[in-house]
């Protein structure tokens, strides 16, 4: 039962560019008093944290014009991983642009949830195909964060998390269960704070 306040506050929580430590997940389900006013200044924070890596605003009455907005948030994102968008009343017309933005800009999107809405499973499947492209492609090639992180004696976070968990179903009516497990308890546990 938030509101535009809240967000204000929240929005404080996702400080820009390092500047000081932050959430590292974001979960705001179900909450119909927060307005499109509210929801831009939050895709606007999104944008610029440097530390955000999943984002669940699912069952919010969201649609198409929020939608918008976060993708242009994805886009300029450079750790949100995981941006679920299940129930908040996106068309083909959100897909579509959720889709040009995964096609045309490389972001660090690795699941997005969008069941329970108003979207053809065509676009669904080519979202999820797009996203399981450029994870493939960061296991094959990695990365000079991966390579530090193996020459440490630590396994990389990718790795850790299992690739399964994180790719999209064939059937995308059961992305839920497929893109959400595996987060687990150590997600929620590095945002409790």
């Amino acid at each position: 039962m938030l509101g535009d306040e809240a967000i204000n506050l929240i929005c404080g929580l996702l400080p820009p560019d390092g500047a000081k430590s932050g959430l590292k997940e974001l979960t705001l389900s179900a909450n119909p008093g927060i307005t499109p006013k509210g929801w831009s200044r939050l895709a606007i924070a999104v944008a610029h944290s440097s530390q955000v890596r999943v984002l669940n605003l699912d069952y919010n009455p969201l649609g198409d014009h929020v939608a918008g907005m976060l993708a242009v948030a994805v886009a300029s994102s450079r750790t949100l991983e995981v941006l679920d968008l299940e129930g908040t009343g996106l068309t083909n017309q959100s897909a579509q642009t959720l889709l040009d933005m995964v096609e045309n800009y490389p972001t660090a999107l690795r699941s997005l949830v969008l069941a329970e809405n108003s979207i053809s499973p065509e676009l669904q499947q080519q979202i999820c195909d797009l996203l399981s492209e450029g994870e493939e492609e960061e296991e094959v090639t990695g990365g000079a964060d991966d390579t530090q992180e193996w020459e440490r004696g630590r396994e990389p976070a990718a790795h850790q998390r299992g690739s399964s968990s994180w790719m999209c179903p064939s059937d995308p009516s059961s992305q839920m269960v497929l893109m959400t497990s595996g987060l687990g308890d150590s997600l929620l546990a590095e945002t409790e704070m």
